[in-house]
């Protein structure tokens, strides 16, 4: 299985300098390769080359493979949106490749730079690079943020043989006030990523109203904390629902919930709530660690979970009179919604199960 990790370099003074040098060269070959294609309307990358490649080698120092690095990163931005020219940061990510990047064992990296190769010892390798068969391979991309450097690898990590179909599947509802109910009853609460959220719109709101460079670097600051918090609690739950489906030998049932901010619509008041609902995210998560235990997941249509009885089958929309509860006209059991909706989901991981193996 494929992962990609940050992992920290620690370049010394020299070498850290050449290391922004040639990040900045590479990204200016980007913009002006970016204004190129923009100029003739081409995101062919051999188009642009026979274009660009010789004024970009000798402009900015490039060698060969960097030049053909930036044309392919200015090729790559232009055709996700033809309409505008894209522009580079100064230090940006830069794409490294085999060519002018290679191993030194897992401690240290050799990397071009515009001064030649330096190599550059790694002081955090992660945990992926160092489990049991674990490669790199592909490209990394080299990554500058808060004064520190890193690089961004994808990481090929074997994952364990898994056994037959699970006899039982833990079903998982997906939700904004909580972020997910499995079938046991338990649930993760989103409380806390709600209250860090709104704190921060009404702090960002003050700050995007001063408009100075001081504020501009907190608003910076404060997005990455928020992403961070928000990505450790997706962490944590993704964990926990993995663990517990491994140490009950059961597969895990999702909601398929591609699109659903364009079905479902809200009250204004709730719209933030719903445009921030990292479930994507939640889901990536439980994917690949499930994976990496050999846990299986299924996803699974999401159609009505919430307002059919789990044991009846009695399904109507006035069976959940409000988000927190589930009061079944049929058979007259009332009890958490969320619950009930995610062992629905589990039921039907099982007849998934059913009509794949008839």
């Amino acid at each position: 299985m494929l992962v990609t990790e940050m992992l920290k370099l620690a370049p010394s003074a020299e070498q850290r300098e050449a290391l922004l040098a040639t990040m900045r060269a590479c990204n200016a070959a980007a913009n002006r390769a970016a204004e190129v294609a923009f100029t003739h309307h081409t995101a062919n990358k051999i188009a642009l080359q026979k274009l660009v490649y010789t004024d970009l080698r000798h402009e900015f120092g490039l060698s060969a493979q960097m030049a053909i690095r930036s044309i392919a990163k200015a090729c790559e931005a232009y055709k996700r949106d033809k309409k505008i020219k894209p522009v580079f940061r100064d230090l940006g990510a830069v794409a490294y490749d085999q060519r002018i990047l290679s191993w030194k064992g897992r401690g240290a990296v050799s990397i071009l730079t515009l001064a030649g190769r330096i190599v550059v010892p790694v002081v955090y390798q992660g945990r992926w690079l160092k489990t049991s068969g674990a490669t790199a391979r592909g490209q990394a991309d080299l990554v500058y943020r808060d004064g520190m450097s890193y690089l961004a690898v994808v990481i090929d990590v074997p994952e364990p043989a898994r056994g037959g179909e699970p006899n039982e599947w833990l079903g998982v509802d997906l939700g904004i006030v909580n972020l997910a109910t499995d079938s046991t009853g338990q649930a993760h609460t989103g409380k806390g990523v709600r209250a860090v959220r709104r704190r921060n719109a009404r702090l960002r709101a003050r700050l995007q109203a001063k408009g100075t460079k001081s504020a501009k670097r907190l608003l910076k600051a404060r997005r990455r904390k928020e992403s961070r918090f928000a990505r450790n609690t997706n962490h944590v739950i993704s964990k926990h629902l993995v663990g517990k489906a491994k140490g009950t030998r059961s597969g895990i049932a999702l909601e398929d919930l591609e699109g659903i901010r364009d079905r479902v619509t809200v009250r204004k008041a709730q719209r933030a709530d719903l445009h921030s609902w990292a479930f994507h995210q939640l889901r990536t998560f439980v994917t690949y660690k499930a994976a990496l235990a050999g846990v299986p997941v299924r996803l699974v249509d999401p159609c009505n979970t919430s307002r059919t009885r789990h044991r009846c089958g009695h399904c109507d929309k006035r069976n959940r009179p409000n988000r927190d509860d589930f009061k079944c006209l049929g058979c007259g059991f009332a009890g958490p919604a969320d619950h009930n909706a995610a062992i629905n989901i589990g039921r039907r991981a099982v007849s998934h199960a059913a009509d794949d193996a008839a």
